[in-house]
């Protein structure tokens, strides 16, 4: 059989797109084994975001001419997946570093973009996340020579151990909600250790604060609430479709281990008949089920992230009408993994039984962790956005969340 030009060169794409994602699975295996005492005590998971580090793979969405690797996000969405099979709080702080630096790229000039690009690479910065559009406490004051940040800021997620902090800042001249990007560890930060809810327990995504923070002209983009440009309201539509795989990612770590605790410790039921667990009509039920709401998922997230790099390779071309679309099918695939991770998560206990409920196993941790996280924003007014498009042909207008 002759094998084209083409075909050659996408299947070596294909190879290397494996590599990054069996390096992202070795490093969950790896995660695995402290996940459930991490998940208890809580904190900066440091040892675990050195090895992040030290993998490379906060490179990942770089483009080569900066010194990066240049995959798409369909292969960086798939890491944040695979780690969140076994630990979505570091799922959550790697995705979340992408997010951010791609800030200048979206919002900045060709000169900053390729700035902000080239040093992250060279320094192996790990970026986080504190751009909260609700808190609009932090202040950014023009002083003649720059500006100076003052105030509060919360849910500042991986900023623990951060090298780099992009965040939302009111301008008290023109009162626009501001995109900042600054260095961690600048005079006049302090990250509080306040992060203490029932999930995701090692993202850091407690407050900061900023006391006359010196911000530098070349370190301001701009107004987040501009929606001119299609493409610089892509940012949004970035974060939920990780959010969307993450959560997915913890349904499917969920279901992978359920399972293998009911093939090696599972009991048939005192009145069954089945000679073992495995062959349990009921059991057997929930499984099928499952895996068929699993499959479900997969499909809207991975058709939703082929969507989100069709409209990210479109840039600046981007229209309105494709900005919509992707969207849409965004929220779809968000929902999706929103209403059938919640069921999976918290389904697998009726496989497992009671003895699964004791603390040694940590099976609770995936529905803390998913329960949290899809707080993040309201699912409701996502289904209103779909009801809309498929009524009235009405695509969602871009917001923080759409």
């Amino acid at each position: 059989m002759k094998i084209s030009l083409a075909d050659s060169k996408s299947t070596a794409q294909q190879d290397r797109k494996q590599d990054y994602v069996a390096i992202a699975r070795s490093l969950a295996q790896e995660f695995a084994a402290t996940a459930i005492e991490r998940d208890r005590v809580g904190g900066t998971p440091k040892y675990e975001r050195d090895r992040i580090r030290s993998s490379g793979l906060l490179n990942l969405i770089i483009p080569k001419e900066y010194g990066g690797i240049g995959e798409t996000w369909i292969t960086a969405l798939q890491i944040s997946r695979e780690l969140a099979k076994t630990d979505s709080s570091l799922a959550h702080v790697y995705s979340y570093h992408h997010l951010g630096v791609v800030i200048p790229h979206l919002f900045g000039t060709e000169e900053r973009k390729a700035q902000f690009y080239t040093d992250t690479v060279t320094n192996n910065w790990f970026w986080c996340n504190a751009l909260n559009p609700l808190d609009r406490r932090a202040t950014l004051t023009p002083d003649g020579t720059g500006f100076l940040l003052n105030g509060t800021k919360s849910f500042c997620s991986g900023s623990k151990d951060s090298d780099i902090l992009p965040i939302t800042a009111v301008r008290q001249d023109t009162s626009e909600l501001t995109i900042i990007v600054i260095p961690t560890q600048r005079e006049g930060i302090q990250i509080h250790d306040d992060w203490d809810n029932i999930g995701q327990r090692q993202t850091d995504s407690g407050s900061i604060s900023f006391d006359q923070v010196r911000v530098y002209d070349s370190e301001v983009f701009g107004d987040r609430t501009r929606a001119d440009i299609p493409f610089r309201t892509l940012r949004s539509c970035l974060t939920q479709i990780n959010l969307a795989h993450i959560y997915l990612g913890i349904a499917e770590g969920a279901f992978a281990a359920a399972k293998d605790y009911t093939c090696t410790q599972g009991r048939p039921w005192l009145t069954s008949n089945a000679p073992s667990v495995t062959q349990d009509p009921y059991i057997l039920k929930h499984y099928g089920e499952m895996w068929v709401d699993l499959q479900a998922v997969s499909s809207l997230t991975d058709r939703a992230a082929a969507i989100l790099q069709a409209a990210w390779e479109k840039g600046i071309d981007l229209t309105t009408e494709e900005r919509g679309k992707c969207a849409i099918a965004i929220a779809t695939a968000k929902i999706a993994a929103t209403k059938i991770g919640l069921d999976v998560t918290t389904r697998i206990f009726e496989v497992m039984g009671a003895r699964a409920t004791t603390s040694k196993y940590g099976f609770d941790r995936y529905w803390r962790n998913l329960r949290t996280f899809t707080l993040h924003d309201s699912v409701d007014y996502k289904i209103h956005d779909l009801g809309n498009w498929v009524l009235n042909d009405q695509l969602p207008n871009p917001s923080f969340y759409t």
